[in-house]
C-alpha cells in the first residue's frame, strides 16, 4: 500500500484528529504565554516595587532597621533591670491599721503605718489617741522586724505591708 491508496474517511480521520491536536497546543500555548506575561508583571513588580524601591533593596532597609531595632530593645531592657534594682530600694509597700487603743475610746482614732521596702526595710509609725494626749511613735524596722519592742497592732501591720506587693 502507498500513501495514494490510503482510505479516504481515514485520512478525513486522521486530518481532524491533527486539527485538534493543533487546537489542543494553541490552546495550552495561550494559557502559558499568560501566565508568564503574569509572572513577568510579578516579577517587575516585586523588582521596581510601588515606591520606585526594589525588593531587595528594602529587604535590606527593613533588614537594618530590625537589626537597629533588637539594638534598641537591648538597651532598654538593660535600663529596665537598672530601675529594677533601684525600685527594690523604694518604700512601695505601705499598709495601715487602725484600732482602739483604750477600752473608753471607740472611732478607731489610733493607727499604726507600715513603710517598706522589697526586703522589708523601713517604718513603722503609730500614734496612739487617747482622751486628752496623743502619742506618735516611729519604729525602724530591718527585714520586717525591729530592734524596738512592737505592739499587736505594728506587727499586723508589718504583715500587711509585706504581703501587699508579693516579691517575684
Amino acid at each position: 500500500m502507498t500513501a495514494l491508496d490510503l482510505d479516504p474517511e481515514l485520512v478525513a480521520v486522521i486530518a481532524i484528529a491533527a486539527a485538534v491536536v493543533a487546537l489542543l497546543g494553541l490552546i495550552l500555548t495561550v494559557i502559558a504565554a499568560s501566565r508568564i506575561r503574569r509572572m513577568r508583571r510579578h516579577y517587575l513588580a516585586l523588582q521596581q516595587g510601588g515606591d520606585g524601591e526594589s525588593f531587595l533593596d528594602a529587604v535590606t532597609r527593613q533588614s537594618k532597621e530590625v537589626t537597629h531595632l533588637r539594638s534598641g530593645v537591648a538597651s532598654l531592657a538593660s535600663q529596665v533591670q537598672t530601675l529594677r534594682v533601684d525600685l527594690a530600694d523604694a518604700i512601695r509597700h505601705v499598709a495601715v491599721v487602725r484600732y482602739d487603743a483604750f477600752n473608753d475610746m471607740g472611732g478607731r482614732m489610733s493607727f499604726s503605718a507600715a513603710l517598706l521596702d522589697d526586703a522589708g526595710d523601713g517604718i513603722v509609725v503609730s500614734s496612739i489617741n487617747g482622751r486628752t494626749e496623743t502619742r506618735t511613735y516611729a519604729k525602724g524596722v530591718k527585714g520586717g522586724v525591729s530592734e524596738a519592742e512592737l505592739s499587736p497592732e505594728e506587727i499586723q501591720v508589718i504583715g500587711y505591708a509585706r504581703a501587699s506587693h508579693p516579691r517575684s
